[in-house]
């Protein structure tokens, strides 16, 4: 049998940790087990892995760019060097994710995405993409290029839709705004994952939202309305609802800027682990060192600055996004959330796996499932990363 052993592991699994390995044949995994390599597989080569830490690969549905690029810069080679960027951080999935903008160039994004897809050789896997905007409410539009936000009328999504086909697999919104109730029905019909994002919208709106799609928070805290008072009253906002309503799953960048440790805390405390992904919501600069940078496109981008492990503006005034990649967030959730390794992981694999509705296929270390891994060492290191069983240069 051709393929791949894994061995001297501990393989984190859905039912808990293994010290043993696991098999990969034909970009597919053979078999998982606990202690020495079974008969049927002794005769494949053997990756030792020295006793660190065998992951299932990492998964992303929230990103922007890495390695000096982003993916709305407008080739195909830029989505290709953000892409591999993440992958050697151990993301083996990702969603490339499109920034408010014009249509041509939202369009283009689509043409180039596709393009890249087609290149496998040290590769992640592609969800499909995700796009955030343009249907937002200014005042939480944060990094959003303001002149290109807009209602959603139905001519318009409908023409992205019919653009982006079967490729769009997320698109985040703003509930409150007119159209966008109706936007979220044709979501749920096509399939797509509907999520709330850079919002002012209310408990009772995001309740009325639910009935109409609406299931997923994009970038918990960040650009979202939470307790305020109308006419004495207190009245929930979106944040509260995160936490109210099992019905709603979050994504958190867990990079230990965005959220301080005491908020990650407090979120793991109060929302059930299971409704809880993990996203780098990274911009160019993930992966770069400190210095000058560009939030955006290339065309449209607006200058920052790279210094203290996340994007500013130049002023220093506010962030101008998140540098991190996978293997940061997971460090992070362990090393001042206080999550195990094997909790951390399955943010980051198992729950976006299931969230994006392909945890038949990846998520986890399972007989049938994509044989893509990464290797940490004690200090959730990378060592290796592996795509359908082959290591990929780093």
């Amino acid at each position: 049998m051709e393929g791949l052993v894994f061995q001297n592991a501990r393989v984190i699994t859905e039912n808990g940790v293994l010290s043993g390995g696991c098999a990969a044949s034909d970009g597919i995994i053979a078999g998982v087990w606990q202690g020495e390599i079974p008969s049927r597989f002794a005769a494949m080569p053997v990756y030792d892995a020295q006793g660190c830490w065998l992951s299932p690969g990492l998964i992303d549905g929230h990103v922007h760019g890495g390695g000096g690029a982003d993916f709305m810069d407008g080739t195909a080679e830029d989505i290709r060097t953000a892409a591999q960027a993440h992958l050697r951080c151990g993301t083996t999935m990702i969603a490339p994710t499109a920034l408010t903008c014009a249509d041509d160039a939202l369009f283009a994004f689509f043409d180039n995405v596709r393009t890249a897809m087609r290149d496998k050789e040290d590769m992640p896997r592609f969800l499909g993409v995700h796009l955030e905007g343009p249907y937002f409410s200014p005042a939480q539009a944060g990094a959003q290029p303001p002149q290109y936000l807009r209602q959603p009328e139905r001519d318009h999504w409908q023409r992205i839709l019919e653009a982006g086909g079967d490729l769009i697999v997320r698109w985040s919104a703003a509930p409150e705004l007119p159209g966008a109730l109706e936007l979220g029905d044709a979501l749920k019909d096509c399939g797509i994952l509907a999520s709330i994002g850079h919002t002012d919208a209310d408990y009772a709106c995001v309740k009325e939202a639910m009935a109409h799609g609406y299931t997923h928070l994009t970038h918990f805290y960040s650009s979202m309305a939470g307790l305020k008072r109308v006419g004495g009253f207190r009245v929930l906002g979106t944040i509260e609802a995160g936490y109210l309503e099992d019905g709603l799953t979050i994504e958190i960048i867990a990079d230990g800027m965005h959220l301080p440790p005491e908020l990650l805390r407090l979120i793991l405390k109060c929302k059930a682990h299971e409704s809880i992904s993990l996203v780098t919501d990274a911009m160019r600069g993930a992966g770069m060192p400190d210095g000058p940078s560009i939030l955006g496109s290339k065309a449209d981008g607006v200058a920052c600055v790279i210094e203290d492990g996340i994007a500013k503006m130049p002023d220093r005034t506010g962030f101008a996004g998140s540098v991190a990649t996978a293997d940061r967030l997971l460090r992070t959730m362990v090393e001042k959330a206080g999550l195990s390794v094997p909790e951390a992981v399955r943010m980051m694999s198992l729950n976006p796996a299931r969230l994006y509705g392909v945890a038949g296929k990846a998520g986890s270390i399972q007989a049938g499932k994509f044989a893509d891994f990464v290797v940490f060492d004690e200090k959730l290191t990378v060592r290796d990363v592996f795509v359908g069983g082959r290591r990929i240069r780093r």
